[in-house]
């Protein structure tokens, strides 16, 4: 760049694809690394924290940044795939130093930083955060409300003490759009402090996904950092089957507070998942499929299937029972699939559709008959039924997946597609 390149504020840059000289992406943005330095001398900004398309994250360096613009950065095309680690000089910019409580060096007024700009010095390729973007106040309806200023970073003092209680909402904000898996990723390359800040301001539905993205160790370590109540709280918003398995990991005393804490039907279910082998189908099964009875007609199944909050998987088919038609149901009668219900007419009942003759699965089948089972009859998602016939659940590809998978696999490289 230029000589008087324009400023540019490094919220806009989370998450913008990174893309060689011959315009192949190569990954995104997932921070920024800078050197704090002595005095009030502005940090020199050293490189990128790019995901690469294995979800390894790797140093690119600024030397090899030739372009920041249009929502894109650009790269000479020579990456060093080693994984990035983190030295003790170094800050991540997103990460570490959005929210943070510094103070006015005029005043010594207390003010939070919502974003900080970097700019590129005249011709050369070195980098710097030259602004600091803050807003007066110190939280809740004050901050909301106070006045907001672009400063030199030499107007602020603070960076370079350890922040205890730093908030998170500017750093969510650039990660908004991020799916439950990539924003699990970003958690998981945050220090321990700053996981469990960011994971405090998270909504309990959005933290509930979250979890059941993350390795069992960081599960653990966030839930065990919320207070009781709220731990309870974001157990009940999870997926039943994954609200089991977090449990498990727990200590049996800590477990239980937890369960009793929790709504009663939601601790019921959770209970009978825990009661069964953590490898089987009743073990690896959700209990909140769509049920239907035999007189409902394609338009309710339809309808049901159309729910935001449902998983692909789960919205691939829906199960006809007898009452009651909540698991477990009364006598399940039959499957029908998503593409039966686009074929038939509105008004068409799904218990003259339905798919008697698929077996289901008993909640004793062990993994490998599960896998066996979803793999023969080309399904993903198969019923549990028990001696009664009633319905217990369902058991869902993705299930399944995690536990063939080896137990580290959300932290290890996996073969890009494209190049495989």
């Amino acid at each position: 760049m230029a000589a008087g390149a324009p400023r540019i504020f490094v919220s806009h840059l989370a998450g913008v694809p990174v893309f060689d000289p011959n315009g192949d992406q190569v990954g995104r943005v997932r921070d920024l690394v800078a050197m704090l330095r002595v005095g009030r001398r502005p940090p020199r900004l050293l490189g990128l924290v790019v995901e690469v398309i294995s979800r390894r994250r790797i140093f690119l360096p600024m030397t090899r940044v030739t372009g920041i613009e249009s929502g894109q950065v650009i790269t000479t095309g020579v990456l060093n795939v080693r994984r990035f680690e983190q030295r003790p000089t170094e800050r991540l910019v997103l990460g570490e130093l959005l929210d943070r409580r510094v103070r006015l060096v005029e005043s010594g007024e207390e003010v939070t930083v919502l974003d900080v700009a970097i700019q590129q010095l005249p011709a050369r390729r070195d980098w710097e955060i030259d602004k600091v973007f803050v807003r007066k106040g110190k939280g809740g309806a004050l901050r909301r409300k106070g006045e907001t200023l672009t400063l030199e970073w030499s107007a602020v003092t603070g960076f370079s003490l350890e922040e205890h209680g730093q908030g998170a909402e500017s750093l969510l904000a650039t990660f908004e759009q991020l799916r439950p898996a990539d924003l699990a990723n970003v958690l998981h390359h945050l220090s321990p402090k700053r996981r469990a800040e960011v994971a405090a301001a998270l909504d309990d539905d959005r933290l509930a996904d979250v979890l059941e993205e993350l390795p069992d160790d960081d599960q653990v370590e966030i839930l065990g950092k919320l207070k009781e109540e709220r731990a309870a709280d974001v157990l009940e918003a999870m997926d039943p089957d994954d609200a089991a398995d977090l449990l498990s990991e727990l200590p049996e005393e800590d477990k239980e507070r937890l369960l009793a804490l929790m709504r009663p039907d939601d601790a019921a279910d959770v209970r009978r998942l825990l009661s069964y082998e953590e490898r089987t189908a009743g073990g690896l099964m959700t209990t909140e499929p769509i049920v239907l009875r035999p007189d409902s007609t394609v338009a309710d199944a339809l309808a049901r299937v159309r729910q935001e909050d449902l998983s692909p998987a789960l919205a691939a088919q829906v199960y006809v029972c007898r009452p009651p038609d909540e698991t477990p149901t009364g006598k399940y009668l039959g499957t029908v699939h998503f593409q039966r219900l686009l074929r038939d007419p509105p008004f068409a009942l799904v218990g003259s559709i339905v798919d008697s003759d698929l077996p289901p699965l008993p909640p004793a089948a062990p993994l490998r008959s599960v896998t066996q089972h979803l793999a023969a009859y080309n399904m993903v998602a198969a019923p549990v039924v028990d001696e009664s016939g009633s319905l217990l659940g369902v058991v869902t590809v993705d299930d399944v997946l995690d536990h063939l998978l080896p137990d580290d696999w959300r932290e290890t490289e996996f073969e890009d597609p494209a190049h495989g």
